[in-house]
């Protein structure tokens, strides 16, 4: 069952350590396809107006409290979460670096060619397709092992260290996330609720498909 993965998967592609620069192409290959698919979803999510990712109603929250902007939040939150990531063992890699291009680049492409729904049933169509679609692109590009963004990296390293279930550790790690971002004031919708609880199954069922496809 894929709610019971405990670890990312290795398959015939992934890099034997993150801390690699002369990945094999189709290594390479997948950690940006994983990248585009969550940069994809993370997009549509904001194509849906059903409200903002956990990480951005965070951001969103202690903005409301200092006199910084949101972006300047989201910058430093993702400097502390690296931060985190040294007790925690975690070392970053070039997927570290893809991680902030490629899904930066993909939420802009995907705002400025995909419609937002008129209706809201459609609206919560797309929502549940954006978590699904990061969810697996999350999977795909962790398999690779080139390094995790940020979050991602929190998560395994927090994952390791609990030896609880990768579905688990990443709803609990967002929940958190969106609680405390909603008492700081940060605007929280139906998007983002779906988001916090969906996310962590959908990232162990992209693990569970590129493991079982490459097995």
């Amino acid at each position: 069952m894929f709610l019971k993965i405990k670890q990312i998967p290795k398959v015939n592609w992934s890099s034997d350590k993150p801390y690699n620069f002369k990945p094999k192409f189709s290594t390479f290959f997948f950690l940006c396809f994983g990248l585009m698919l969550f940069g994809l979803g993370e997009g549509l999510l904001i194509v849906s107006l059903t409200g903002a990712s956990p990480w951005s109603v965070l951001a969103q929250g202690i903005s409301l409290n200092v006199n910084l902007s949101i972006g300047t939040i989201t910058l430093f939150i993702s400097i502390a979460v690296l931060i985190l990531w040294i007790p925690l063992g975690q070392k970053p890699g070039m997927g570290t670096i893809f991680n902030a291009l490629i899904i930066a680049l993909m939420i802009d492409i995907c705002i400025k060619f995909v419609p937002s729904p008129s209706s809201y049933i459609y609206q919560l169509i797309l929502a549940v397709i954006s978590v699904i679609t990061v969810g697996i692109g999350g999977g795909i590009y962790l398999v690779s092992n080139l390094g995790a963004g940020p979050r991602d990296g929190l998560m395994i390293g927090l994952q390791k260290v609990t030896n609880s279930p990768v579905a688990l550790v990443r709803a609990i790690l967002e929940i958190s996330v969106v609680t405390v971002g909603w008492y700081l004031g940060g605007t929280v919708g139906v998007g983002t609720l779906l988001f916090a609880f969906g996310i962590g199954p959908c990232v162990a069922l992209g693990l569970f498909i590129v493991d079982k496809m490459f097995d």
